[in-house]
């Protein structure tokens, strides 16, 4: 009894705890009003159903709030996420090529270059574009919200001139199994994100890597006085976010065969950056948590198919959301709870008087 008390009195004082509790209250909702909603059965060799579709669904937020998370744990901000995953998309698309060609009297996809020199190129799309922050931020010394604003509106201008302001569609079939396909039963995006997740928490937790940037969030004048190379950190966060961006562009064209330099990644970079808050990292720097993130990514993916099972119109979809997002973020402020305590043993004492 003792052992589950420690247990639970540390579980409780975790910042995983709120986000796990809020999930948990999502999918009770679902449970009661919801029909079926847990229900998973075994169609064409994989898993189906709806919390499979949320896990698949929610990988291109997850891939971008692993990167998001360390630029956050910076003390910086990264708006243009969105934008990198238009240029990806596009930048991928344009060298898979959107054209179909007889060869051998079949009808094949006509591609530009090598499938994996194109997969290549998305992903260092997203490299150039975490470069370019990285060095407007940390190099230049400019505000990360004006340096990334820059890349967030270009961006998709950027990608409107790859694509010539067209839907680029894609009829390679290995290419749409990137996102569309199966292995062991689960989505191969949640490998992916998997991969991408080990990765870096093996970086960062096992090496002084995850202390550096904490450091430099908490107090960057300390860390520059104790030998940590403030911008070198900075920067390569940014790089990072960049590729982790670039690979959700490669995932988001792969799932719907098309490139839309306009509608590719759109507001993708605000719930990547709810994501991060919600999973417990704040926006001041510091502390990081990437398995927070990562809960935070499927609250946010498992609050949409929810409100869309709902019937919620989609002209007051986005304020029902943000509605929902405001409760779970003031429920997490210190603040807050500090206010609920307090007026709670205030009418306790009014009462006992």
């Amino acid at each position: 009894m003792a052992m589950f008390t420690n247990f639970w009195k540390r579980f409780s004082s975790s910042k995983l705890f709120t986000p796990l509790l809020i999930l948990a209250l999502i999918f009770l909702y679902n449970l009661i009003f919801a029909e079926n909603f847990f229900s998973i059965e075994i169609r064409d060799g994989h898993l189906y159903g709806n919390l499979i579709d949320i896990l698949k669904r929610a990988t291109p937020i997850m891939l971008i709030s692993i990167g998001l998370t360390l630029v956050i744990a910076t003390g910086g901000i990264d708006i243009s996420v969105g934008s990198v995953v238009a240029i990806s998309c596009a930048v991928t698309a344009f060298l898979i090529g959107g054209d179909l060609v007889i060869k051998d009297g079949a009808i094949v996809s006509a591609s530009r270059v090598p499938m994996f020199a194109a997969l290549m190129c998305g992903a260092g799309a997203g490299v150039l574009a975490g470069v370019w922050n990285g060095m407007l931020v940390a190099g230049a010394g400019m505000q990360p919200i004006i340096a990334t604003l820059i890349l967030q509106v270009a961006g998709r201008g950027i990608a409107q001139m790859i694509t010539k302001g067209q839907i680029i569609t894609i009829y390679n079939d290995f290419f749409s199994n990137i996102s569309n396909g199966y292995f062991l039963y689960l989505p191969i995006p949640v490998y992916i994100v998997a991969v991408m997740l080990v990765i870096t928490l093996i970086v960062v937790r096992k090496t002084a890597l995850g202390l550096f940037i904490e450091s430099v969030g908490s107090n960057p004048t300390a860390a520059r006085f104790s030998g940590i190379k403030a911008k070198n950190i900075i920067f390569w966060c940014y790089v990072f976010t960049g590729l982790c961006a670039g690979i959700a562009g490669i995932l988001v064209c792969s799932n719907v065969r098309c490139a839309d330099g306009n509608n590719a990644g759109l507001l993708m970079e605000l719930d990547a950056i709810l994501a991060v808050v919600i999973g417990g990292t704040s926006m001041s720097g510091g502390k990081f948590y990437l398995w927070g993130s990562m809960i935070g990514a499927i609250i946010i993916q498992t609050l949409t198919t929810t409100i869309y099972a709902l019937g919620v119109p989609p002209e007051i979809t986005q304020v029902v959301k943000a509605v929902v997002i405001f409760i779970i973020c003031i429920i997490q402020s210190d603040n807050f709870r500090r206010w609920v305590v307090s007026a709670i043993r205030g009418r306790r004492g009014l009462s006992t008087e």
